[in-house]
């Protein structure tokens, strides 16, 4: 355990504190359903004790006196199958009084509220989700009814030191001892009532070391038990009083990728990201030149439950020299790649390196944009492998994190090429939204004489797949890329064109087929505009305040009407978006085509051309259905559902 908080006062006494709420819930929950990795637990507090130790490494850069003259940082393990008791001990930073009662009564976390409902989920009962949440220390009650701590904070007296104990109900209680040793002992008490063979082969020597080999093997500290022996004699097992090291306590990215096997990546990647399953790929390289560091980045198979938060940035941890700094360094990648886990090691940077010298460093901009650039490679090499099964695992990533790495055409200019080559969209030319294609796919397929790529944005795919806009696309043969993600209008805010071809919005004035239309078409659209310019003028007029204009569509096959924006003018779909965040939406008036072969249209005509007062009002209302239900079809709503539907009802009437 460890933290940088003060402590207060020694307590006379034990003092007795209730758990935070969510705590309380969390502690029934680790303690009645998961099941499913028991062993997850040891994995957790060993690396509690290794985040202790790096801990205090930091922070005695500057304040050496907290080693207390020990500087040899280890993490211990020992069990007592008598007492049934299991006890992770490490000699990091340790903790105060007020630490214990703020950080192991409380979970001052964000996403604890998402942590309890897929915990919650009987299907998503598993154990592994605890660290991923961020409160790993609690995984012990998986095994043990009750649990102490006993620990002393690096620099305080050692009538400082302080017990917390408690069995995992409603309560807990902290109380201060004398501790010689600084650093903490976590004593997991196993279950009385436990199945002996759920919970009994954790009290072996044997067990235990085949957890550590299996999760902790990589921690750079050593991690030690005392060394237990057959005596014949006494046909029992002794236990001797030296220890003996468990792990390689070797960092793991610091070794030949030779000497590595993908289970060894797999495993280290599990523990530092607290993730279940595998990883889909990862990279480990070490660069030299101007800057010289290692790098081992690994891409997730699964989204994080906070990767929307752009704040959460904990991904990649920060090493100078194998000596842990920071594991929430933001520097070290974009924002947009806040999904990448994995851990840079520098041999440039100083050891006292502070948040803000990180912000400044030549250094560290270069491992930035070296971190980026070989990430963006993995992608790239995924993404056009003539393996199918990695372009599988592709498709995986960009259903999971497409939406954040489309973030990055806006916010990263030095690479918005090869980001936009790695954009994946629904298209009319696919059968099913689950088939995405490339932007470079889709140039290859264009037309010999289409000029650009056009899109159409929408709520959903549904939605986008039956807008009334894409009728002539369809009649044409022409493909349209269905964009449903709601960064995607920001997102073409900065992607204007790929590979010299325009991106156009069907959904704009300026969206325009002249060059797929032969000339029998263009001179009915001509005609057309021609006949219909009263129907025209009376409609603008009827929508006066509603629309900018009213014209005859090019677009339009079996729909009546739809709308389209202005170039500039924001569109619907956006300003909807705005709206949804609480923002104020450009003000624009949409532009109404129509249909002049739809019987709605040739009605509106006919009604112009009776002419009389009455017909009049009819023309009105009848325009402003079309106006209505053109909005509907795009997503959007009435200004005046109320109205809207009286006319509807009216006219339906008529038609009675």
């Amino acid at each position: 355990m460890s933290t940088d908080t003060t402590t207060s006062p020694p307590a006379a006494s034990s003092h007795t504190h209730a758990f935070q709420a969510e705590v309380k819930q969390l502690l029934h929950l680790v303690a009645h359903s998961l099941y499913s990795n028991r062993d997850i637990f040891l994995r957790e507090l060993v690396s509690n004790a290794s985040d202790a130790c790096d801990k205090l490494r930091y922070l005695a850069i500057d304040d050496a006196a907290l080693w207390e003259g020990q500087s040899d940082l280890r993490i211990r393990l020992d069990f007592d199958p008598q007492a049934r008791t299991i006890t992770v001990s490490d000699n990091g930073i340790g903790l105060s009084m007020q630490d214990a009662i703020d950080h192991l009564g409380t979970i001052a976390k964000s996403g604890t509220r998402e942590f309890m409902q897929q915990i919650g989920d009987a299907r998503k009962a598993d154990a592994n989700l605890i660290g991923q949440f961020g409160v790993g220390f609690y995984s012990g009650f998986i095994v043990a009814d009750r649990i102490t701590v006993e620990s002393r904070r690096a620099g305080l007296p050692v009538e400082q030191g302080v017990r917390w104990s408690s069995d995992g109900t409603g309560e807990f209680s902290v109380e201060h001892i004398r501790r010689e040793a600084r650093g903490t002992d976590v004593i997991l008490h196993l279950r009385e009532d436990a199945d002996e063979q759920q919970f009994g082969d954790l009290l072996t020597a044997w067990k235990l070391k085949s957890i550590i080999n299996r999760y902790s093997d990589h921690i750079s500290l050593p991690i030690e038990m005392r060394k237990r022996e057959w005596d014949k004699d006494k046909a029992a097992e002794v236990v001797r009083e030296d220890w003996e090291q468990v792990n390689k306590a070797a960092a793991l990215w610091a070794r030949p990728r030779g000497e590595l096997t993908s289970e060894q990546y797999i495993d280290f990647y599990k523990q530092i990201a607290h993730d279940a399953e595998a990883p889909l790929a990862w990279t480990h390289n070490r660069v030299e030149g101007r800057s010289e560091y290692t790098q081992l980045l690994y891409i997730p198979a699964k989204a994080p439950f906070d990767l929307w938060n752009r704040e959460q940035m904990a991904g990649v941890k920060l090493y100078v020299k194998r000596v842990f700094i920071l594991d929430d360094a933001t520097s070290l990648l974009p924002t947009y790649l806040r999904f990448v886990r994995g851990v840079v090691d520098s041999s440039d940077l100083p050891l006292n390196v502070s948040r803000e010298l990180l912000q400044e460093s030549r250094d560290i901009r270069a491992i930035r944009e070296g971190c980026t650039k070989r990430v963006l490679s993995l992608l790239e090499d995924l993404a056009g492998s003539e393996d199918q099964a990695q372009r599988d695992k592709y498709a995986t990533f960009w259903q999971e994190f497409g939406q954040v790495l489309k973030e990055g055409i806006g916010e990263d200019f030095a690479n918005r090429e090869r980001l936009a080559k790695l954009l994946r969209f629904a298209s009319t030319a696919a059968e099913s939204d689950a088939q995405t294609t490339s932007l470079a796919d889709y140039v290859a397929r264009m037309k010999p004489e289409q000029t650009a790529i056009y899109y159409i944005t929408a709520d959903t795919p549904r939605a986008a797949r039956s807008s009334p806009q894409l009728e002539v696309f369809k009649r044409k043969g022409v493909e349209v890329l269905l964009l449903t993600d709601r960064v995607d209008e920001w997102m073409l805010g900065s992607l204007r064109e790929f590979e010299g071809k325009l991106l156009q919005s069907v959904a704009r004035g300026a969206a325009s087929l002249d060059a797929l239309q032969d000339e029998a078409e263009k001179k009915q659209a001509e005609e057309a505009a021609q006949t219909h310019q009263a129907l025209l003028a009376r409609m603008k007029t009827a929508l006066d305040g509603m629309a900018q204009d009213v014209r005859i569509s090019a677009r339009l096959v079996e729909s009546p009407a739809c709308l389209v924006v202005a170039e500039g003018d924001v569109s619907g779909h956006l300003a909807r978006l705005l709206r949804q965040a609480g923002q104020e939406a450009p003000k624009s008036k949409p532009i109404l085509e129509i249909n002049p072969a739809h019987a709605l249209v040739q009605r509106l005509q006919s009604e112009l051309d009776k002419g009389d007062a009455a017909q009049a009002e009819a023309f009105d209302d009848l325009s402003r259905i079309l106006f209505d239900q053109a909005q509907l079809a795009e997503g959007g709503m009435p200004e005046d559902p109320a109205a809207y539907v009286r006319r509807v009802n009216q006219w339906l009437v008529r038609a009675a």
